[in-house]
């Protein structure tokens, strides 16, 4: 909602675990397919899906094929 009420043309989500782990569950993935699909159809390019802890993170980007 945030991103298209501001005209957003590109977007980075970051989120943490609880458990301070950056390893994404299957539910991180799920989530970052489904926003991927829907910014592509709004014309907004996901530039990357981090998890971070205090002394580590997690990109989708770096790790995976799926954005």
């Amino acid at each position: 909602h945030y991103a298209i009420k501001h005209m957003a043309t590109s977007l980075i989500l970051v989120h943490n675990h609880p458990s301070g782990a950056v390893a994404p569950s299957q539910n991180d993935d799920h989530v970052t397919k489904l926003v991927k699909e829907a910014c592509e159809l709004m014309g907004i390019v996901l530039l990357d899906h981090l998890i971070v802890s205090h002394s580590n993170y997690f990109s989708y980007r770096e790790k995976t094929d799926l954005i």
